[in-house]
């Protein structure tokens, strides 16, 4: 059931289910499969081979627990707060690990969705979790796998391939703040061919007045197998989001409009080139439209269009060949094109080259080890290489783990730093890449029959040459060091009597080394918890608490850093089975009405109900 909910709430904490056994809207259970993840190497693994942090979530998940929308999915993540600026639509920023807001890559279908010049935010603000996608997180450094961007970690968006017998499933809603919502999902394969589709839309009003938000997200993925050693596929992926902007709570803007269009589209061929060699190649393109209207008293309305243009080859080759070895190489070739007719006037292009090659080596049974290397080439700024190391060692088989990592990474200047010009300011073409370094260590306690996983990990991440602005504010430069450093902990485990809980919890120190400051809107401890629970007669329930304390912020008034209120938001949800087909569904969200603002100046939703009904076919 695809939600448009509330920005402040929350779910779900990382559930093992294998990539290959993601069925959505099935009438009888999926087999449960050995789960894998490709985050972390990019090859499929198993987590207990793992030596860094990944976090893995399923559409079918979310939709259990009535939170499919991305940035829900995100904010349960240990490590992973995010903010809004406001309610449904707006725009969201993450802080993975305590990395700024533009350090953290997001991949959908294998591209890269953001670079300094293209924006996640709205997209994170507005998307949903369609019921064919699943979800991974990684966490740290990724640059030697990833690229620029990959400071913080990961977000990886992926469509699955479809499964088993045809199946689907049509679901509306409608509650508080005028919501009218729906989906539609099908998947499923015969002989060679494969399909899975999911479509969500929905509106809105939200609290504010002109706070509307209209969306519709659709992803198609469609899969061929010519032969044992040959398969194809492509994917299309849309998302489009129409948001009323009324500013924060002192400027209540009363017409300030934004539109954002971004389409993302595949084709894929999986090859087995020999029974130890494997390849795999990417071919895809990005077009992103984002359009804000300001209309102005007297004068023309204020329109400033930003387009983002990407093509992308990605390759990459496994070889087994060598005992207790799988060896990976591969590049990446891009080229992208971004106007922005706002601040800064750019009308820039850029191309990409980057190489890699990783190592994954197993010397014993319980022991697995990998590193990796990466060159980056940009003809704009130059050349950034990074690498990583990761360890993880079966202390008792199949029952508890140790691990570490190691990484590098860096953040590219954007066109406005390098280029933009206005009657103010001056990019600074002699700017170097935003750098950092991390490591982490951690243990991981997988539970007996599959009753889930116990994890807790201590990180520290330093960062260099980061770009802010000049004295006199008219340029930039790379003048800035922070650190930021902490604890997570995650829980996912099958309690007495059948309750399902999903917890996590962040402890988190960032500094800005610099000025000697607390870095904005990371705060020092949050966390949440969610229990779910299916009884008799087809009737489930569950309950969900998040919470943000000791964080910093800017008063939206008068500019200067204040301490943010602490918050904590709880919600309710439960479904009733009716038939094997048809399901209703109830759920509450901000239970208890608090009133609070994850970004200073920008209230979040009140309570609000909700009531649906989803059936399968």
């Amino acid at each position: 059931m695809t939600k448009l909910l509330p920005a402040a709430h929350l779910m779900r904490a990382a559930l093992l289910f294998s990539s290959a056994s993601l069925v959505r809207a099935q009438t009888s259970p999926p087999a449960q499969l050995d789960p894998v993840i490709t985050t972390a190497t990019r090859t499929a693994t198993a987590p207990q081979s793992i030596g860094s942090v990944v976090d893995l979530i399923s559409g079918a998940e979310l939709g259990r627990r009535q939170a499919n929308t991305l940035a829900q999915a995100l904010g349960a993540v240990a490590g992973a707060p995010h903010f809004a600026t406001g309610a449904n639509g707006a725009v969201s920023s993450l802080f993975l690990r305590g990395s700024n807001s533009n350090q953290t890559l997001f991949l959908v279908d294998g591209l890269r969705l953001n670079d300094p010049n293209t924006d996640y935010m709205v997209f994170l603000g507005g998307a949903c979790v369609g019921a064919c996608d699943s979800l991974e997180i990684g966490h740290g450094p990724q640059s030697t796998l990833y690229g620029g961007e990959a400071v913080g970690g990961v977000v990886s968006l992926r469509a699955q391939r479809g499964t088993g017998a045809p199946s689907g499933s049509v679901s509306l809603e409608a509650g508080s703040f005028g919501t009218v919502q729906g989906a539609l999902s099908t998947q499923g394969e015969r002989g060679a061919n494969a399909w899975n589709f999911s479509t969500q839309g929905g509106h809105t009003d939200n609290e504010r007045t002109n706070n509307v938000f209209d969306s519709a997200n659709t992803t198609l993925r469609l899969d061929r197998r010519v032969s044992e050693r040959v398969a194809l596929g492509g994917t299309v992926r849309w998302f489009h989001g129409v948001y009323g902007d009324p500013g924060d709570r002192y400027t209540n803007d009363p017409d300030n409009r934004e539109r954002e269009d971004n389409v993302l589209t595949t084709a894929f061929a999986d090859l087995k080139l020999a029974y130890t060699w494997t390849a795999r190649a990417v071919l895809g393109g990005q077009d992103r439209r984002f359009v804000a209207e300001t209309p102005r008293t007297g004068r023309a309305t204020g329109i400033t269009v930003v387009k983002n243009r990407r093509a992308v080859l990605d390759t990459q080759t496994s070889y087994t060949g060598i005992e207790r070895h799988r060896v990976t190489g591969g590049f990446t070739a891009e080229a992208n094109h971004t106007r922005n007719t706002g601040f800064g006037d750019i009308n820039k292009k850029q191309g990409l080259l980057a190489v890699f090659a990783q190592d994954e080596w197993s010397p014993a049974d319980d022991v697995f080890l990998t590193g990796g290397l990466r060159n980056d080439d940009f003809d704009t700024f130059g050349r950034a290489t990074t690498g990583r190391a990761t360890a993880a060692w079966l202390i008792v088989p199949k029952t508890v783990k140790l691990r570490a990592s190691y990484g590098t990474a860096f953040r590219s200047p954007s066109f406005l730093d390098l280029y933009g010009t206005s009657a103010f300011y001056v990019g600074n073409p002699k700017l170097r890449a935003e750098r950092a370094r991390g490591w982490d260590a951690g243990a991981d306690w997988y539970l007996a029959n599959r009753r889930g996983t116990l994890s807790a990990t201590w990180f520290n991440t330093a960062f260099a040459d980061l770009i802010a602005s000049t004295p006199n504010f008219r340029s930039v430069e790379n003048i800035q060091r922070a650190r930021t450093r902490g604890a997570e902990l995650s829980a996912q485990t099958t309690l007495p009597g059948a309750i399902e809980v999903r917890a996590s919890y962040t402890y988190l120190e960032a500094q800005n080394l610099t000025t000697a400051t607390r870095l904005l809107r990371r705060p020092r401890q949050s966390g949440s918890v969610d229990a779910w629970r299916a009884f008799a007669g087809g009737i489930s329930a569950g309950a969900g608490l998040t919470f943000a304390a000791h964080r910093r912020d800017v008063d939206a008034k008068t500019f200067r850093q204040i301490d943010a209120e602490d918050y904590s938001v709880a919600r309710l949800y439960g479904a009733w089975q009716l038939t094997p087909r048809l399901t209703a569904k109830v759920r509450f969200e901000n239970l208890l009405n608090e009133r609070y603002e994850e970004v200073n100046g920008y209230p979040a939703l009140g309570f609000g109900a909700f009531a649906g009904a989803e059936w399968k076919f």
